[in-house]
């Protein structure tokens, strides 16, 4: 039977002809040299040209990666050795190497060397420890070296093919080769060693066509393969898998069987002629250089072949020779998550075929080696053969004693006991079979279909194209794994008896109800393993999972692609094997997979029975799965992390477990989650006590305005100011009339200016000292422009009025109930200038002036006072109470004020600074030079009939005449008119529009 070996090709990369190919050892690169002189680093992953280098304008016939120094070497037809950081693609160093076209460069795995040959028939050792001096030349080639190898068994020896038609293997060190071999007719191209431990093989290729494996201990040819018609241009043995490749400039890559020598595959690509074959150690890939470009392929599966027994015994293939570990030979030894395990191997034994799969049979007895086409069964502990045969697959059924191979894609043949039981051909063929507790099969018709064991009859017909099925221990579940996702099904035993009695519920499909589904997961299942109800798995990107009950678990990231082996209950670990056949292991508790299991049974007795068993550090895992399985109480009971338990008791409406965890954690965010459900349930008090601890005073504000709670309101004040938390503050000191502390808030805030707003309208007694703070924070300038009311009280008419309404209401404003809101007028109703009138008239009210009072207010008459509309036009303005009239900042004023009751001469009246502005000064200036011209008789720049107007007008002007902002606008008379009320003193307050 062929050998099974699936090629899938993962880059093509078209370029100018390459002339060799190299694999970097831990990234996803491949390097191509070009004939037009540059070298291409390609990434296998994205299939992009990720790094370039521009090396010369003539071929560049070799390039090899360094990983361990992160170099690209490379030697070109200039007779150049060019060393490139392919980090920073800069080049490290360059040198002359030979008198002729460099042909290739092979680096030392382990020794600081490189060695090249070249067209001057020489060989050549480079040192580059020691400034890449040449160490030694090895001479002997009659016609050009073609290809050097160093020996993968003995770094100290390497082979060279040349075209004077010998392969000649020489050692480090002498001068002389060791033996030559010959054989070719015709120049020889190429040469490899094999990599295996078992055969001292040589392998190469030639002008002749012909491919020739060498024994080079004895000196011998001891296969010839043909099939090639043209030149063979490069030779491999691949360092992992069974086979030989080879490539010719008859643009064919053939693939012959390593031991057996049979060609199993050729593969052209339509890139025309082959010049160069690479393969990397310790992976499945290998890439081809064309004439016009170059390939990576992935040949065969890489998933190891690994099994591992109900007991802990690995069995594994390290190439054709089979191997065992015991993980009980650890004992007591510590094992730490992800490190790997120290385990002792014990060799069983060769194998007659080459493993490409190993698989134990359900308890462990058994094990199944299959490659090459054929199966051999063994005995686990002693490799003795029991049952050998062809197939293309095989698969063991969930009896341990029975198995059925595939034999081709109409024919399946069922076994018991070693012994043919039965052969049968499925309806719609078989391109593939799955083991388990129904024999399943894949056809690309019809999909996957389940067959009975015993009976073949079919069961149920799915139309879905798995990739791998994985049946648990006790047949009730299966996970059918596809390219895209998973799905998890429930099978129905019971159902399918009672179909098959009644006859009921059958279809050309099979058995509706035998399969119910669970669930879809949309992942790429790599590996799975059953443990109960629970399906452990590998995944595409690396994440070791598990799932049960809709709910997906990792329990680790991993850093490198794992395939699962199994799971011991008793060590409660779970173990994983990679490709290089290391061990690796991860706790899962078995304790936790019990209870979780039986969760998903319903079965809540052995829940609870198995629950005490878990340690406290898991819980919170478990408890996660009982909330999504919508035990959330349980869940809560079980939880011992406290965000989580604080999330359910939330999601629960457990006020006094919130309470009780938000005490514990002493977060913000939780006292306003706790308030917030406080406030759903209704329990106001212990909605104030969380919003308090969480600092939330606009909730507190906005619950005790509600309820109408001043006692909280005043609360909220002193806690808020204590925060500094100043605008909830204000605000409620302002909600409960407390306006003493608003006014000093604001001067404690340095709101300065706020503060005489304030003053001006609610506290008009305060107005004095606020405004001396304001000059006195405001500079000199600007404080020179600010009206004080104890030096310019006729700036602020009715003011004793204010001061007595505030007074009046001090004493007199109580709370009001909520249930007389409605009959009480608003403040916008009221007249509190009137109403205090009326107190003190009637004796219920008398004013007590403040100790140190000497100003004497001159109350404004109450009628109306023109003013400006937003329209610059004048406009009657009208005083009301109670709120006061605000004192502003007079840097407009276009004239000093002069304070009353006496006016002193014009000369020894202080004047605030005015703004510095044109306008305002130039009609500033004016009007202090016509009052001085009317305070002086004796000037001729006023007539006697122009003064009498002018007195008229005084006598006759209301002292609430007021400028408007449009004095800039003021013709010469306007402005005479206000020159002259300023100097008599009776200029009223001003309102500015």
């Amino acid at each position: 039977m062929p050998l099974r070996l699936d090629v899938k090709r993962k880059l093509t990369a078209r370029s100018d002809r390459v002339k060799s190919v190299d694999l970097h050892p831990t990234e996803p690169w491949m390097l191509a040299s070009l004939y037009n002189g540059n070298v291409h680093v390609w990434n296998i992953e994205s299939q992009q040209l990720v790094k370039s280098f521009e090396v010369c304008d003539l071929p560049v016939r070799a390039a090899r990666f360094v990983a361990r120094k992160n170099w690209v070497v490379t030697g070109s037809d200039d007779m150049q050795v060019r060393v490139y950081n392919y980090n920073t693609l800069e080049r490290a160093h360059q040198f002359e190497a030979h008198s002729d076209y460099v042909r290739c460069i092979a680096v030392h795995p382990t020794q600081p060397f490189i060695l090249t040959c070249s067209d001057d028939m020489t060989i050549k050792l480079w040192n580059w420890d020691k400034k890449w001096s040449c160490q030694q030349v090895f001479e002997g080639h009659s016609h050009y070296v073609m290809q050097i190898v160093i020996n993968p068994k003995d770094n100290n020896t390497f082979a060279s093919a040349s075209l004077d038609r010998t392969v000649k293997v020489w050692q480090l060190g002498s001068p002389q080769p060791n033996f030559t071999l010959e054989g070719h007719q015709r120049g020889v191209n190429c040469v490899d060693y094999y990599h295996g431990g078992d055969k001292p093989y040589l392998i190469s290729g030639a002008d002749d066509s012909l491919v020739k494996i060498w024994d080079y201990q004895n000196k011998t040819c001891v296969q010839t393969l043909e099939g090639h018609s043209q030149n063979v241009s490069s030779v491999s043995f691949h360092p992992e898998l069974p086979i030989i490749l080879t490539g010719s400039e008859d643009c064919t890559v053939r693939v012959w069987h390593a031991n057996t020598y049979r060609l199993e595959n050729t593969l052209n690509y339509g890139l025309d002629r082959v010049w160069c074959i690479s393969a990397l150690k310790g992976s499945n890939n290998v890439c081809f250089g064309y004439d016009e470009g170059s390939v990576m392929v992935k040949l065969g599966r890489e998933e190891p072949a690994m099994s591992m027994d109900v007991s802990g015994k690995i069995v594994w293939a390290r190439h054709s020779e089979i191997q065992q570990a015991n993980l009980k030979a650890m004992g007591d030894a510590e094992i730490q998550d992800g490190e790997r395990l120290p385990l002792a191997v014990k060799d069983l034994g060769a194998c007659d075929i080459y493993p490409q799969t190993i698989a134990h049979n359900p308890n462990g007895r058994f094990v199944v080696v299959c490659g090459d086409g054929e199966y051999i069964i063994y005995t686990a502990m002693a490799l003795r053969n029991k049952a050998f045969g062809p197939a293309l697959e095989f698969v063991w059924a969930l009896d341990s004693s029975e198995y059925a191979i595939r034999e081709s894609n109409f024919n399946v043949k069922l076994f018991k006991n070693f012994k043919e039981k039965k052969s049968f051909k499925p309806d719609f063929g078989c391109e593939g079979i799955f083991g388990g507790y129904l024999l399943g099969c894949r056809s690309s018709s019809t999909g996957l279909a389940f067959y009975d064991w015993e009976s073949q009859e079919l069961v149920r017909r799915i139309e879905i194209q798995p990739r791998q099925v994985f049946w648990s221990e006790n047949g009730d579940y299966v996970c059918i794994a596809t390219d895209e996702n998973y799905f998890i099904l429930k099978y129905s035993t019971d159902a399918v008896t009672k179909a098959r009695e009644t006859k009921e519920g059958l279809t050309e499909d099979g058995i509706e109800d035998a399969f119910d589904l669970v669930g879809e997961v949309q992942e790429v299942v790599k590996t799975g393993k059953w443990v109960g109800d629970c399906f452990i798995y590998t995944n595409s990107v690396n994440r070791l999972n598990y799932y049960v009950g809709g709910e997906i678990v990792t329990i680790a990231h991993l850093d490198r692609t794992l395939y699962l082996l199994g799971y011991i209950p008793k060590d409660n670990r779970l173990y994983l094997g990679d490709k290089e056949l290391n061990v690796v292991s991860y706790e899962l508790l078995v304790s936790v997979l019990e209870y979780q299991t039986a969760v998903m049974r319903r079965d809540f007795n052995t829940a609870d029975r198995v629950l005490p068993t878990i340690p406290p550090a898991h819980r919170t895992r478990v408890a996660h799965f009982l909330e999504k399985q919508g035990f959330k109480k349980q869940a809560l009971a079980v939880s011992t992390d406290p965000e989580h338990r604080f999330d359910l008791a939330l999601s629960l409406g457990e006020l006094e477990v919130c309470h009780q965890l938000a005490v514990e954690a002493g977060s913000e965010h939780k006292w306003r989650l706790v308030a917030d459900l406080a406030q759903q349930q209704g329990d106001l008090q212990t909605a104030q006590t969380c919003l308090l601890r969480a600092h939330d005073y606009p909730g507190l504000l906005l619950q005790a305005t509600a309820s109408g709670n001043a006692g909280l309101i005043k609360e909220v004040a002193t806690e808020a100011e204590s925060q500094g938390r100043n605008n909830v503050a204000f605000l409620s000191h302002f909600l409960t009339g407390n306006l003493k502390d608003c006014l000093e808030l604001l001067i404690k805030t340095n709101r300065i200016p706020e503060a005489a707003f304030f003053a001006r309208t609610y506290m008009p007694g305060e107005m004095s000292r606020v405004v001396g703070l304001w000059k006195t924070a405001a500079g000199e300038k600007i404080g020179q422009s600010l009206a004080d009311p104890a030096q310019y009280d006729n700036l602020f008419p009715g003011l004793k009025d204010a001061v007595k309404s505030q007074q009046y209401l001090q004493q007199t404003t109580k709370p009001i109930p909520a249930a007389s809101a409605a009959s009480v007028p608003g403040n916008h109703e009221r007249n509190i200038i009137e109403e205090m009138r009326a107190a003190e008239a009637s004796g219920a009210f008398v004013y007590i002036a403040p100790e140190g009072e000497e100003v004497e207010f001159v109350d404004a008459p109450q009628q109306p006072e023109k003013g400006i509309d937003s329209l610059n036009e004048e406009v009657l303005i009208t005083p009301s109470a109670p709120v006061m009239p605000v004192s502003m900042p007079v840097a407009d004023a276009p004239e000093p004020l002069v304070p009353t009751p006496a006016a002193p001469p014009p000369a020894a009246v202080p004047t605030p600074e005015l703004i510095d502005d044109d306008i305002t000064k130039d009609v500033g200036q004016e009007l202090r030079e016509e009052v001085d011209a009317f305070s002086n008789p004796d000037e001729d720049d006023w007539g006697s009939k122009e003064k009498e107007e002018r007195l008229e007008a005084a006598g006759s002007a209301s002292s609430s005449t007021v400028p408007s902002r449009k004095m800039f606008d003021w013709d010469e008379d306007e402005a005479e008119d206000w020159g002259f009320q300023q100097s008599k003193g009776e200029l009223g307050y001003k309102v500015w529009g």
